[in-house]
């Protein structure tokens, strides 16, 4: 018979890194659509933005459902480990396995995303200069995009404070003036000057360096947690079956059948451990049955 408290532990240690790892990628996608809204709303205002620009919204979506899925697995891997339910056993791992493949998947995606992320970003870099020079500073809603887009990223214009070149911005200021984030804080006034000499990113850059972090981070995370499903040895899966229906039985058999049982697995305890698993099930099924 396996050791009930190991057996306990290392289900809890196992579905407790998924619940944990859920937490962490459904915190992270909901961090992505709250920042993200204001830099994806200015990207589709752009004229001319291709239709990938929309897909760049459902990553948030797709890290969300992930962090649930993996949230709601935990929990029931933790709840069938303390029932010490034979069938919620046998759920909890078939599910683990089909969560296993769309990990993996889900990885290998997030993975080559990052490089269609930076093919989209970059050809929208004409579109979006062009936008600025015609937009910023005569229209409020564009205007207000980029300060906040900008504010929330700490970071200038599309690659850098010389997109604002010709905006009605900046020939309204003397040709000499721009948005106080193209300059380091402790800036009063930003002019050319200061804005060359601060070397603000540009939020291209931003949010490749965005999207690069994240999807390291959820496909890190991703592998980590397939790594770890298949590392479970199946011994433990079976000692889990064994345990849970040995232990169901005690609980249901008077005391003639409990007294018989003890003696039958004792003797099968001196078997080959193939026998004493098939037997050991059998013999629950059939003290199951006559308890009904």
């Amino acid at each position: 018979m396996c050791c009930s408290g190991f057996l306990k532990l290392m289900m809890f240690v196992f579905n407790g890194s998924i619940f944990l790892a859920g937490v962490c990628i459904l915190g992270v996608g909901v961090w992505v659509k709250v920042d993200s809204g204001s830099l994806l709303g200015l990207l589709e205002s752009v004229d001319g933005a291709p239709p990938g620009v929309s897909q760049l919204a459902n990553v948030a979506y797709l890290l969300i459902a992930v962090g649930a899925v993996l949230l709601l697995i935990g929990f029931l891997g933790c709840c069938g480990a303390v029932r010490e339910s034979s069938c919620m056993l046998l759920t909890f791992f078939s599910i683990i396995l089909i969560i296993f493949i769309v990990e993996v998947a889900g990885a290998v995606v997030l993975l080559v995303f990052k490089d269609v992320a930076e093919q989209i970003l970059d050809s929208l870099e004409d579109e979006v200069k062009t936008s600025i020079k015609d937009e910023y500073g005569r229209n409020n809603r564009f205007t207000s995009l980029w300060n906040a887009t900008m504010e929330e990223f700490k970071c200038c214009g599309y690659k850098s404070y010389r997109d604002f070149n010709g905006s009605a911005f900046y020939n309204d200021n003397g040709g000499d003036l721009y948005p106080m984030t193209c300059c380091n804080e402790t800036i009063l006034v930003c002019n050319t000057d200061e804005a060359h000499g601060s070397m603000v990113d540009g939020c291209f850059t931003r949010l490749l360096q965005l999207i690069e972090e994240n999807a390291v981070v959820v496909a890190a995370v991703a592998l980590g947690i397939a790594a770890l499903e298949v590392s479970l040895p199946n011994r433990h899966f079976l000692c889990a079956m064994h345990y849970s229906c040995f232990y169901r039985a005690l609980f249901e058999l008077n005391g003639f059948q409990l007294f018989s049982l003890y003696l039958s697995y004792c003797h099968l305890q001196k078997k080959k451990n193939g026998i004493v698993r098939q037997q050991l099930f059998n013999s629950c099924h059939i003290s199951h049955l006559q308890i009904q």
